[in-house]
């Protein structure tokens, strides 16, 4: 697709890294780039260190370049790791050649380091993160404590706030995938800008964020200042992986890859001063459930589940683990708790019905209410517009509304 090559636009900050190496040479450039691996490896070529005479192309490895509508070029080396700080001191030179390459507006080269042949058990670990170039051949702002860093961020000040514009953090989550745990989060968030508090969703389900097509959000956030901006969409500010990534792309990271990901979509954007947020981790209990309870205080967590046996023993584990985290579980949402029929209104009970209630009870925990299974909700999803938006006088809207209640209640009794 051909881009301007006026003035530049904000590059995004550097979020992702650390893959491992590839056992191939080089992989295929997108399919949207307007040149070829050699003329890309023959650039890189040019720029070499003074002392040794390496270059980026002779020794990186080309992991993936992608070049979006504003013209804005990503490229990813992997590196040996005993050569990457010599290397790294390349990147902002070989971005300012990058930038004469057709319908490039703006170049960052992210480089990974991987361990050497026969070094196993050792830990991958990134190299220095370098700013965006620019067309003006200035380096963008980079982000706020260097956007490129090693796992689980920059070392901040003790006693220094991660989000200190947010008054409560919730978290949704699930004992396992396929319950509804997205959209329940997708829902509950808009619902809850729907009751009167300014509110942020941040997509932390890594390895499969959706958020941004359930809330019709596809254009990327912008940079300001080496911050990267929430989209508004709904009447509540957002971030998802999947705003900055291809879909296509699948997210083969490890568990510290995870955390340094939510870690770095906590701390580099500027979410401003919320109410509330909304966390969608990812199914299970894992990595980034506990990173998350390490990097911020959580007010509390909202746990989804469908009323049949096999999830419900995974949702009591997930009840389980925010207990031993000191994290009050808010409740418990039973989604597709019955089928409503459109055509005649009969209930069917698909996956049996009253299960999370009832484990609730026995937990001790809130029970936040039913949602039905409905073919408005798939399509919701689908359509980028949250039911409480879309159909809030529907059985599932009515249903989501009633919770977003209840929690907007709980979350303005954390605040006094």
């Amino acid at each position: 697709m051909a881009v301007s090559r006026g003035a530049a636009q904000p590059a995004a900050a550097p979020l992702f890294f650390g893959l491992a190496a590839p056992q191939h040479r080089t992989r295929p450039l997108a399919q949207n780039a307007p040149f070829s691996s050699d003329t890309l490896m023959e650039l890189l070529n040019t720029v070499r260190t003074p002392q040794t005479g390496l270059s980026l192309a002779s020794a990186g490895r080309l992991e993936s370049c992608t070049v979006d509508e504003a013209g804005r070029l990503t490229l990813t080396l992997t590196v040996p790791r005993e050569q990457a700080p010599a290397l790294s001191a390349l990147c902002d030179e070989a971005a300012k050649k990058l930038q004469t390459l057709p319908n490039v507006s703006s170049a960052t080269i992210i480089l990974t380091a991987h361990r050497p042949a026969g070094a196993a058990g050792q830990h991958t670990q990134q190299a220095p993160a370098h700013a965006p170039a620019t067309k003006g051949g200035a380096p963008a702002t980079p982000a706020a404590g260097g956007g490129h860093r090693p796992l689980g961020g920059a070392p901040t000040p003790p006693g220094t706030p991660v989000l200190p514009g947010v008054k409560t953090i919730i978290a949704v989550a699930s004992g396992k995938g396929g319950v509804g745990k997205s959209t329940t989060a997708a829902n509950l968030a808009v619902g809850l800008g729907m009751e009167g508090l300014k509110t942020g969703l941040l997509d932390a389900d890594i390895h499969g964020p959706s958020l941004h097509r359930m809330l019709g959000a596809a254009g990327k956030p912008e940079v300001v200042e080496g911050r990267l901006q929430p989209v508004q969409a709904w009447g509540i500010s957002a971030v998802s992986l999947g705003m900055l990534v291809d879909e296509k792309a699948a997210m083969i990271w490890r568990g510290p890859m995870v955390m340094g990901a939510i870690n770095q979509l906590l701390s580099d954007v500027d979410w401003g001063d919320l109410d509330v947020m909304v966390v969608d981790l990812p199914p299970g209990t894992g990595d980034a459930h506990l990173s998350l309870t390490q990097k911020v205080p959580l007010g509390g967590a909202v746990i989804v589940s469908t009323p049949q046996d096999i999830a419900l023993i995974d949702a009591r584990r997930g009840v389980t683990m925010f207990e031993k985290l000191h994290v009050p579980v808010l409740g418990l949402v039973e989604n597709m708790s019955y089928f409503c029929c459109p055509n005649c209104g009969h209930n069917t009970e698909l996956f049996g019905h009253g299960g999370a209630r009832r484990e609730a009870e026995a937990m001790g925990v809130p029970f936040l209410g039913e949602v039905p299974l409905l073919a408005d909700i798939r399509s919701s999803g689908d359509s980028g517009v949250p039911l409480v938006i879309g159909a809030p006088e529907s059985e599932g809207g009515k249903a989501y509304r009633a919770i977003a209640h209840t929690v907007a209640a709980a979350v303005r009794a954390m605040a006094h």
